[in-house]
């Protein structure tokens, strides 16, 4: 597969209390920002948040699902978390190929997530290997 400068995709994910509770079970993150309303009622959000890691793993999916799709592995993953994200928050996690290497199969993307607002809460870069994936 070929990939070009500019070409995009995006992942949209509305973040729901569950959600929240399902990534603290999986991880053992059980920060009380994230799950314990009456704490985090008290701190500067004012109310629960979305853990960054959980929001940026809907850049994992845009990747692993979208662009470059099935196949893909990273190799390198760097993020800026610039706001949080809440309950209810609909998120869209955008990826744009900046180059890609064809001899090396090694795709660079400028990540994104905005949330319903259009504000960005979360920008990186992604590196991946993307080893064409074997015929059935």
């Amino acid at each position: 597969m070929e990939f070009r400068a500019g070409q995009r995709a995006t992942w949209t994910k509305t973040i729901t209390e569950a959600d929240v509770y399902a990534f603290a079970g999986i991880t053992g993150d059980f920060n009380p920002l994230h799950v314990d309303a009456e704490f985090a009622r008290h701190s500067r959000f004012g109310e629960r948040i979305a853990h960054g890691i959980l929001t940026a793993g809907l850049i994992s999916a845009v990747l692993g699902m979208r662009l470059p799709g099935p196949g893909g592995i990273f190799l390198n993953l760097a993020l800026k978390f610039l706001k949080p994200v809440k309950f209810g928050d609909t998120i869209t996690a955008e990826a744009e190929v900046v180059s890609y290497r064809s001899d090396k199969r090694i795709l660079t993307l400028k990540t994104a997530c905005r949330n319903q607002r259009g504000e960005m809460v979360v920008e990186g870069e992604s590196v991946l290997l993307v080893d064409p994936l074997p015929k059935e």
